[in-house]
C-alpha cells in the first residue's frame, strides 16, 4: 500500500510525487569472508575486547584479501542488486560509485565496475564524500531519473578501508572494515520513492578525519611513507561531538521537508560508526530502540558502504516492507553529513 500524495508547505520538499518519482527498486551487499575479531586485534595492538566493545559497540569486522580491490567488492554487491531487480548489464544507464578507497587515483573505480559487470551502455563516475557518499550518490542518481535523462541508475558505496588503516594505531584500527552495498534506482509508478535527501558539508574541519598524503597537496615520497602520512588519521573526540550534532540536525531537516514526525518512521538506519554516536542521535531524535537498525557489531565502520549494507540487511531480514518509511542519516570526513527519507 502506498501513501497518498502529500501537499508540501515547504518549497524545499521539491519532488512531484504525481510525476516521475525515483525509487530504490532493489538492493544488494557484499562483505569479504575473512572475519577479524576483537580477540584477533588483542594480538596485534595493545587493546582488549572489553575496551573496544564498551567504547564502540564493535565485535568484529570483515577484511578483504590482498587480491580483492574496492571494485571487486562493489561488483559483487552490484550483481546481487541487479539479480534481485531482474535487470541485465545493458539496462544500466549510469553507475555512481561512492568511495574513499578507489582502486587507483584514476580512472574512476566506477569504470572498473562497469568493465567487470559488462554495463557498457552506462556512464560511470566516482563520488568522494567519505561516509556520506552513498546518500550523496542516491541524490545525484535521483536527479538523472527525475529529469528523465536516464531510466536505470546503479548507486554503490564500497570501501577497502583495511588498505589505509594503520594497524599499529589502536585508536583507529579497531574501528574500520571492508564491504560494499548497492542500489538500483528507477521510476516506480504510484510510489513516492526517495522523498528527500539533505546534504551538508563543512570544509573548515577537514583535518579532523583524513589521509594527509598521496594527493597533489602532499605527493607521495619516501618521507611521507616513512612518516605514515598515507594512513587514516582521526581526532576521535571532536569527530564524535560534530557527528552527533550534525546527524541530529540533518535528520530533523529531512523529516521537516517531508512533514513527518520520527514516530512515523518504520526504520532508522544511522551510519554504523560507533554505538555511542548511534544512541546519542537516536535519543535526540526521539527514536525508539525498535526503530533502529544496527549491524555495527558485525562490520564496524565501512564508510560509504555502511548504510548501504545496513539497508540491504534490513530489507532482506524483513525489517522493511513495501510502503514503509525509512530514514537514513550519515556523517563523514570533509566534514560531510546527509539524511534521506524513503518510502520503500
Amino acid at each position: 500500500m502506498t501513501l497518498p500524495a502529500r501537499k508540501f508547505k515547504n518549497p524545499s520538499a521539491r519532488h512531484n510525487y504525481q510525476g516521475h518519482a525515483c525509487s530504490i527498486v532493489s538492493v544488494g551487499s557484499y562483505v569479504p569472508a575473512r572475519i577479524l575479531t576483537n580477540a584477533d586485534l588483542e594480538k596485534m595492538v595493545d587493546t582488549s575486547d572489553e575496551w573496544i566493545l564498551s567504547r564502540t559497540g564493535i565485535k568484529e569486522r570483515r577484511i578483504a584479501s590482498k587480491y580483492q580491490s574496492t571494485s571487486d567488492l562493489a561488483t559483487q554487491a552490484a550483481l546481487r542488486a541487479m539479480s534481485r531487480a531482474k535487470i541485465s548489464p545493458d539496462d544500466i544507464d549510469l553507475i555512481i560509485l561512492a568511495t574513499i578507497t578507489p582502486d587507483m587515483p584514476f580512472p574512476s573505480t566506477a569504470c572498473a565496475v562497469q568493465r567487470k559487470i559488462g554495463a557498457f551502455n552506462a556512464a560511470a563516475f566516482d563520488v568522494q564524500a567519505a561516509c556520506s557518499g552513498f546518500i550523496y550518490g542516491l541524490e545525484i542518481g535521483q536527479q538523472f531519473i527525475m529529469s528523465r535523462t536516464y531510466e536505470t541508475v546503479l548507486v554503490i558505496g564500497a570501501e577497502k578501508l583495511s588498505s589505509i588503516v594503520n594497524w599499529k594505531d589502536r585508536n583507529t584500527c579497531v574501528l574500520f572494515g571492508d564491504g560494499a552495498g548497492a542500489a538500483i534506482l528507477r521510476n516506480r509508478a504510484g510510489a513516492h520513492g526517495l522523498m528527500t535527501a539533505c546534504m551538508r558539508a563543512d570544509g573548515r574541519l577537514t583535518d579532523l578525519l583524513c589521509v594527509p598524503a598521496g594527493g597533489s597537496a602532499c605527493p607521495p615520497s619516501h618521507e611521507t611513507v616513512n612518516a605514515g602520512l598515507h594512513f587514516l588519521r582521526m581526532d576521535g573526540k571532536e569527530t564524535f561531538k560534530k557527528a552527533v550534532t550534525a546527524m541530529h540536525s540533518v535528520a530533523n531537516e529531512a523529516l521537516r521537508r517531508c512533514e513527518l514526525d520520527i514516530s512515523q518512521i518504520k526504520c532508522v538506519i544511522p551510519h554504523q560508526a560507533n554505538r555511542r554516536i548511534i544512541d546519542a542521535v537516536a535519543e535526540r531524535l526521539g527514536a525508539k530502540p525498535e526503530q533502529l537498525f544496527v549491524n555495527l557489531e558485525k562490520y564496524g565502520n565501512t564508510s560509504a558502504a555502511s548504510v548501504a549494507i545496513a539497508l540491504d540487511e534490513a530489507v532482506q531480514s524483513g525489517c522493511i516492507q513495501r510502503g514503509d518509511l525509512v530514514l537514513m542519516v550519515v556523517f563523514g570526513a570533509g566534514l560531510t553529513w546527509a539524511a534521506a527519507v524513503i518510502e520503500w
